[in-house]
Order: structure tokens, then C-alpha cells, then sequence
């Protein structure tokens, strides 16, 4: 199924990615964004906060903005 991700981390960019039926924005975050923590983030599914067991569904806008930004 396919999903909008909208990173807003560095540059940020915006584009449909395809994933697996049933996936949470947990196992999406570990996937788009290895090595980082959650907790540095500010997720939002639909523009609302999520829990991280959240499951995606198709055509869902997720979207992903560092809430510390480095050098600041």
C-alpha cells in the first residue's frame, strides 16, 4: 500500500513510498530513519500525534520533523 512520507529532517523532501499492510509508524520510523531515536522526533499520521503501535493504512500522510535541531 502506499503511504505520503514527509521528512522534514535536513532538506526534507515529500513522496509516496510503498509499505506492508499492517505496519506501524514504529516499524516505518526503524525502517525510513536507522540509527535515530523516536524521541528526537515529533511523528504525525494525518497531521494528529500517534502512539507508536499505530497502524498505517493506505493513504495515510506521515509525517516526520526533528524536534531538536542540531547546532541551534
Amino acid at each position: 500500500m502506499r503511504v505520503l512520507w514527509i521528512n522534514n529532517d535536513g532538506a526534507g523532501f515529500a513522496d509516496y513510498v510503498e509499505v506492508a499492510p499492517g505496519t506501524t509508524v514504529e516499524k516505518f520510523f526503524s525502517e525510513k530513519l536507522p540509527n535515530r531515536a523516536a524521541s528526537d522526533y515529533l511523528i504525525r499520521v494525518n497531521r494528529q500525534p500517534v502512539a507508536k503501535d499505530q497502524a498505517l493504512q493506505e493513504g495515510d500522510r506521515i509525517t516526520i520533523t526533528p524536534s531538536k535541531i542540531e547546532g541551534a
